[in-house]
């Protein structure tokens, strides 16, 4: 980024001089990375003009990665002739991943400027569901068969390897299409011109299916730790294929996803600089007003209970710090869990062992903070506040942190998102019972305990 801000205006001389070759030539020794991140720092008469001036190769490569909006611009700006080279030249699932973002009557648009064969292709991975494997999936891989010999394997590779996504990685299929194996390249090199296909197969390999989540296919991948994966349909015909950087793009914007929840924002689908403020203000306002409502509840809490306030006003002193460390253990638990699942960690049938622990910790926690209160409690109120406050320090927090932890649990049980279960979200119930036991604890100790002794 220091680099575009020093040449920006270098750049910006020589689009304003009209200096096209000299423009060309700068693009030309350029990685299609670095000048993707250039047309998005230019302003938009330099994007288009920089993006004109790319050969038609690389113009589709840099395309692929640049965001949608810049895309959508492109788009908007570019003429027929521009659009279609620029369409041609994107890999299947990138092409997908375009229209996807259009609105329905620009990408019929588009469609419309694609061959029939690529417009056919284009149309059925639109077909699958969103979310699922098959818009992930691209048609453009190497498949040979098992009665080649390797010398045949490496002239097809040759043949027609510019046309694959990637040739790290070969499928092996029969006469009907299902796949029966899958050989990496650097085994087919390393072995005789004259050995056969199935001299190579072992018959072990991991596909994904069509009509799976991609959440699934990114457990799978970390897995694995394979580049490229591939997709079957129900009757094990292979498909296509999932390479890692298409679950890369997945991995950033279920994490993106997840973080908006966690905060209780509705997913936002442009960038935050882009977003409008009508947007960010509709995306943020509802889970607000729905946690001031949760959070009346509080506030009857301590209606309910005024009579043991007015006989102890000291008690009110600690009642922030009492229900602010239940809310941080409550949100501490909670981002902890949801991250577990997210990653694999917490597996049906051993979530018990989990909540053990917790349980555990949040005791020793709670014990932790509830001495540190009682200090503070003599020097403040004397002996029956500084034993309250303590207590319902330790009881806060356990209750927060269990909270935290079983109420993402909970919603995945219920076949909901366990990131819907946020920190602003728990906070608010660890607030209302934090006031019910906070000053539950205080009611029965005044009757029992005070009133005892006197």
């Amino acid at each position: 980024m220091i680099l575009l801000h020093l040449l920006k205006p270098e750049l910006d001389d020589l689009i304003a001089r009209g200096e096209w070759s000299t423009l060309r030539k700068f693009l030309s020794t350029q990685p299609a990375p670095e000048i993707a991140e250039l047309v998005e720092y230019l302003d938009d008469r330099g994007s288009l003009v920089v993006f004109r001036l790319l050969p038609r190769a690389l113009a589709s490569e840099v395309f692929a990665l640049l965001t949608p909006e810049v895309q959508n611009l492109l788009v908007a700006h570019l003429a027929q002739d521009e659009m279609r080279s620029v369409l041609a030249g994107l890999t299947p699932d990138d092409r997908t991943a375009l229209f996807e973002e259009l609105p329905a009557e620009v990408t019929q648009r588009l469609l419309a400027l694609l061959p029939d064969e690529k417009r056919r292709e284009a149309l059925v991975l639109l077909s699958y569901p969103e979310q699922s494997v098959g818009r992930l999936m691209t048609t453009a891989y190497m498949q040979i068969k098992p009665h080649w010999r390797v010398a045949d394997v490496l002239q097809h590779i040759r043949r027609h390897g510019a046309d694959s996504e990637t040739i790290m990685m070969l499928y092996v299929t029969d006469e009907r299409g299902h796949l029966l194996d899958d050989i990496a390249l650097r085994r087919v090199l390393l072995a005789a011109p004259d050995t056969p296909v199935t001299a190579l197969m072992d018959g072990q390999y991991t596909c994904l299916r069509s009509l799976q989540d991609q959440e699934e296919a990114v457990a799978l991948f970390k897995q694995t730790g394979l580049y490229t994966l591939p997709v079957v349909d129900a009757d094990n015909v292979l498909l296509g294929i999932v390479t890692m950087d298409d679950i890369l793009d997945v991995v950033q914007e279920e994490t993106t996803e997840d973080f908006q929840k966690l905060g209780k924002v509705k997913p936002i689908e442009t960038s935050l600089r882009e977003v409008s403020l009508g947007e960010l203000y509709r995306k943020r306002v509802g889970w607000l007003v729905a946690l001031v409502l949760v959070n009346i509840f509080s506030g009857a809490g301590m209606a309910y209970f005024e009579e043991t306030i007015s006989a102890a006003i000291a008690l009110v002193f600690f009642l922030p710090l009492v229900i602010g460390s239940g809310g941080n253990a409550g949100s501490q638990s909670t981002t902890l869990m949801i991250r577990a699942m997210a990653v694999g960690d917490v597996r049906r049938g051993k979530w018990w062992q989990i909540v053990r622990r917790e349980l555990v910790v949040s005791m020793l926690l709670g014990l932790c903070m509830g001495a540190a209160v009682f200090v503070l409690g003599l020097m403040r109120g004397g002996p029956a506040i500084a034993l309250v406050a303590s207590t319902a320090m330790c009881c806060v927090v356990l209750f927060g942190s269990m909270t935290g932890l079983l109420l993402p649990l909970g919603l995945r049980a219920l076949g909901f998102d366990p990131a819907a279960a946020g920190a602003p979200l728990v906070t608010s119930i660890v607030d209302i019972g934090g006031v019910l036991i906070y000053f539950s604890i205080a009611t029965w100790s005044f009757r029992h305990l005070v009133a005892g002794g006197s």
